[in-house]
């Protein structure tokens, strides 16, 4: 065995110390931004009695639109120049980006009343309420809510389910009503409470008239249906009427957590259950970030060991999985589809399997049989 160079030694401690301090520092300044990114769904009083937590507040406020609403898909946690905030107030005006769509408009409203709980701070407090107004005033006569609003274009004026869009505004209406923390005191009044009770209520209603109906069997839901019929509709090119499983696993959840349910949601529950356990996919698992030719991408590999896991679309005349490309033609599998869309959408959950245990319960709770 040939004796190891002193020199070639330190240089390759030098460059594996450099190679962990960069890898450590990268992984730091990523983790920073992540937590970033999640600062407006913290939850601990210490941090909303912060200087940091107020100026993240008040650029909620300007990021707010005039609407009442907030716009999707932004940072609002960043910091931002004197020239952005410029920019932001000319903004408020706009009519067409307010929307509750990947948690916009509920996530604020959440981190508002936290920062009101903790400073008595009436700025922050008026803007939760303009808030509500904006939640409550884009509520279709027949219960459920469009994706934008108030001015909407294309599949936006479609009851939205897609993303929870639907079942965050009723959790956080839920939350209000019970005065739940951050909604206790004064942020919620008697008339209020009233307001959003009848509106909770009249939401329920849409969601059961919503459920796709077989053979007079209660079954599931599409991610929007038309404001009209209620029928499953189209939203983007690669988001058809079908059965979505991962939508409607939340709206099961939130139709569990509803006290004293009459017969109604009892068999909207029931049917939503027993669609799951017909329609779920096992011996099959869902893998992420695999690199296949130089490129990463997902697929679905056999293991009969795999627990069972849902497609997110089935199509509505078979039931058979399929996932789409952006020019909307049904496919059985992932590999005829675009890269960008295979990576770029959830194809595959397993929400549908943390229902079951809860089932369990409430079956048992309710005294519910099958």
């Amino acid at each position: 065995m040939k004796p190891v160079n002193e020199s070639n030694r330190r240089h390759a401690n030098f460059l594996f110390v450099f190679f962990f301090l960069t890898t450590c520092s990268f992984a730091l300044t990523a983790q920073q931004h992540v937590d970033k990114q999640h600062l407006l769904r913290e939850t601990s009083q210490a941090f909303f009695q912060t200087e940091e937590a107020r100026r993240i507040g008040d650029q909620l406020l300007l990021y707010q639109r005039a609407t009442g609403g907030w716009p999707k898909n932004i940072d609002m946690t960043r910091e931002l120049s004197g020239e952005e905030r410029e920019q932001l107030l000319k903004e408020q005006a706009r009519r067409d980006d307010s929307t509750i769509d990947n948690n916009a408009t509920t996530m604020q409203m959440t981190y508002l009343a936290r920062l009101y709980q903790q400073t008595g701070e009436t700025r922050y407090r008026d803007a939760f309420r303009r808030g509500i107004d904006y939640l409550l005033n884009g509520q279709y006569d027949n219960g459920g809510w469009p994706q934008f609003w108030p001015e909407t274009r294309g599949y936006q004026v479609a009851i939205t389910y897609n993303d929870d869009a639907i079942v965050n505004i009723l959790f956080l209406f839920r939350d209000m009503m019970n005065r739940q923390s951050p909604y206790e005191g004064n942020l919620v009044d008697e008339e209020l409470s009233q307001r959003l009770s009848d509106s909770f209520n009249r939401a329920i209603s849409c969601i059961l008239k919503t459920q796709i109906i077989v053979d007079g069997q209660p079954t599931i839901w599409c991610q929007q249906h038309d404001r009209e019929t209620l029928l499953p509709t189209y939203a983007r090119s690669y988001e058809l009427p079908s059965y979505c499983s991962q939508e409607s696993a939340a709206i099961v959840d939130l139709l569990m957590s509803l006290p004293h349910p009459d017969a109604s949601v009892k068999k909207a529950i029931t049917g939503a259950m027993k669609w799951f356990d017909t329609y779920k996919l096992t011996g099959l698992r869902y893998e992420r970030g695999v690199m296949i030719d130089g490129e990463r991408t997902v697929r679905l590999v056999e293991d009969p060991e795999a627990d069972p896991i849902w497609a997110r679309f089935y199509d509505l005349e078979k039931g058979e999985p399929f996932v789409c490309d952006r020019d909307g033609i049904p496919r059985k599998h992932l590999e005829e589809i675009g890269s960008e869309r295979r990576n770029g959408y959830s194809w595959y959950n397993n929400r549908p399997a943390k229902l079951y245990p809860l089932y369990d319960k409430w079956r048992v709770q309710y005294d519910w049989e099958d």
